[in-house]
């Protein structure tokens, strides 16, 4: 079993269909499940820390604007391979080249561009528990992933 944190960032969020739309998706795939949810409004301080690897690239401003520009939801997804399957449903960063190449995924559907591209996933087990720390700091995931087993 694992975890990995999805966010659905605030320009999803910002019309509702598209989160039912998201949210169903997730639902619908075989190996998914959802753990833990949460709605929240980022401050930039919450967001910098979170995008702290990101400090100093030419759009991290931009993607700090975004975050805190509404209310995200933040999801722990559980499933066998939940950091690859949650990594493909949402496909590529890049929103404008996923649109032509993988038309299926939820950035090519619900993104509006490349800093804009609707969703976030862990990218390693490292990365997700720490995410999902920020994003739930008060559920113990380690604790929670040893009980499945």
């Amino acid at each position: 079993m694992e975890l990995t944190l999805a966010l659905i960032k605030p320009t999803v969020c910002a019309f509702p269909p598209h989160i039912l739309h998201a949210v169903r998706r997730i639902q619908a795939h075989p190996s998914l499940a959802i753990a833990r949810s949460t709605s929240f409004h980022w401050t930039p301080d919450a967001a910098a820390a979170f995008y702290a690897e990101h400090q100093g690239k030419f759009y991290y401003e931009r993607l700090i604007l975004g975050m805190t520009s509404g209310r995200a939801i933040g999801l722990a997804l559980a499933g066998p391979h939940a950091i690859r399957d949650w990594r493909q449903l949402i496909g590529p960063t890049k929103a404008y080249r996923t649109a032509w190449e993988q038309p299926e995924c939820l950035r090519a559907q619900l993104g509006l561009g490349d800093t804009r591209n609707g969703f976030h996933g862990s990218d390693s087990t490292a990365s997700a528990m720490k995410e999902l720390g920020l994003v739930f700091p008060e559920w113990d995931a380690a604790a929670w992933l040893q009980s499945c087993t």
